[in-house]
């Protein structure tokens, strides 16, 4: 069939895509067969492709040949495009010269300058190569500047860390100390009052709050500004994460957008176009306890072996320019409109508005699948990937990318399209007679399956989980 002039294939017969032999090894050498939990087999249908073997723009093209649009885009950290030349020919360059030395590279202080010309209220900056780092030296950098040992982090953002003092606050929270866990408490996005209950619980206590200036929706007017106070009256530091906001929001990150300098800053994701850099901003006061030239006691803040490598430097100034350059901000935000309006115009026609939501900023865009219940569902979510990667599109969320251009976006409206039809026959004849294999099941669960929580004696625990 065609839309609007373009050939739409029909979806192919049901059949696992899986490269079961290369999923069997991956799993023998690699624990969860990838090394991210978000990109792992328990997150997608069958049908999806077990491995991404390249990708070009907003295309990529699975192990088995088969190609997608994409809206995935690494997990958000590629916002122009998949091997963008400009950001290739960067690094290309600067791999020539060597990527690690005994000594600072010049283009260390050529990419702070970049980026802090970009981020307004930021004076210093120290760059790493993932987002968990960056949040875990800010933690640290607060506790040394505030000597308190709490941490209140918002818990209705998904992520912060890898580390001990977020991963102890889910229900995955195997192998740390219930000592760890005690030092962070949580709080509810857009609740001063929760915020001030926190802060009279735990008098002189909190060294910091950490949270996501915005997910779904934009914050109320001032909310973020009345947080700030209320931290800075109790002693304590105000911490961003704009490892999704940050370079999608605006080139100077959210806290532009909503007129706020808070004090330490975390920035990744998009800042390199998908090449490991990381970022930890904020005011130079707070910042300089990690250098040379203070007499308080040192602060261990960020040292490692490839948080400087020189070519992810390059690809995050080549980025940088780009995003000054070109009005990246603005195509996200155009096409994230157009997306939004005719998928929705597609779940209307469809009668589905009490089941398929589009939700988020036009530049970040994510869906909710409820079932006939309501609620939110599982398995109607693997349904509809299931259904729009059977049409050639990947979409565990519908984030654009610079790349992204209206022939993308009418192809996917059209898979939509097709995916719902099925979606609904799933509402009334159930999902499990239109789902191949079983559903996806969220990350952070406390065992692999539900039924495997064996009430057992601790020293048989290990064995019992090895033979589910």
């Amino acid at each position: 069939m065609q839309l609007n002039g373009h050939q739409i294939s029909e979806p192919a017969a049901p059949r696992s895509r899986r490269s079961p032999s290369l999923q069997r090894r991956a799993h023998q050498l690699i624990p969860g067969g990838c090394h991210t939990y978000a990109k792992g087999d328990d997150q997608y249908p069958v049908l999806a492709p077990a491995f991404i073997a390249r990708g070009s723009g907003c295309r990529v093209w699975a192990a088995d040949g088969r190609q997608f649009i994409e809206y995935g885009m690494g997990n958000r950290a590629v916002g122009l495009g998949h091997a963008y030349p400009a950001v290739v020919e960067a690094v290309q360059r600067e791999l020539l010269r060597g990527s690690n030395f005994t000594r600072p590279s010049p283009i260390e202080v050529a990419c702070a300058e970049t980026f802090l010309d970009l981020v307004d209220g930021a004076e210093m900056v120290k760059f790493c190569s993932d987002g968990s780092d960056a949040t875990s030296a800010a933690i640290r950098l607060a506790r040394a500047y505030t000597g308190r040992d709490l941490i209140a982090c918002c818990a209705d953002h998904p992520f912060f860390s890898t580390d001990d003092w977020f991963i102890g606050t889910t229900p995955m929270n195997a192998g740390v100390p219930e000592a760890v866990r005690q030092l962070t408490v949580t709080f509810r996005y857009n609740d001063i009052a929760g915020v001030e209950a926190l802060f009279d619980q735990y008098p002189a206590r909190i060294a910091a709050l950490i949270l996501e200036p915005a997910r779904a929706d934009d914050p109320p007017a001032g909310y973020l500004q009345a947080l700030q106070r209320l931290c800075h009256a109790n002693g304590a530091l105000l911490i961003l994460d704009e490892m999704i906001t940050g370079f999608r929001w605006d080139n100077g990150g959210a806290q532009k957008v909503y007129g706020i300098r808070p004090d330490l800053a975390t920035f990744g994701k998009a800042l390199a176009n998908g090449f490991s850099v990381s970022a930890l901003a904020g005011r130079r006061e707070l910042m300089r306890l990690g250098g040379l030239d203070h007499d308080r006691p040192r602060v261990f803040l960020l040292s490692t072996t490839h948080g400087a490598e020189t070519h992810a430097l390059a690809a995050a100034i080549a980025t940088m320019d780009v995003y000054r350059r070109e009005g990246v901000i603005e195509h996200l935000h155009r096409q994230g409109v157009r997306l939004r309006q005719e998928v929705e115009e597609v779940v209307r026609r469809h009668g589905l508005t009490e089941f398929v939501k589009i939700i988020g900023r036009p530049c970040c865009l994510s869906y909710a699948t409820l079932g006939p219940d309501g609620q939110p569902s599982q398995a109607f979510r693997t349904l509809f990937l299931q259904e729009t990667i059977r049409r050639g599109v990947l979409m565990p969320s519908l984030v654009v990318s610079y790349s992204h251009g209206d022939a993308e976006i009418d192809l996917t409206v059209a898979a939509i399209d097709g995916a719902l039809g099925v979606y609904r026959r799933a509402l009334e004849e159930g999902v499990e007679r239109h789902l191949v294999g079983p559903p996806s099941q969220t990350v952070y669960r406390r065992y692999n399956h539900a039924e495997a929580a064996p009430v057992v004696a601790p020293a048989a625990s290990n064995e019992m989980a090895a033979r589910q």
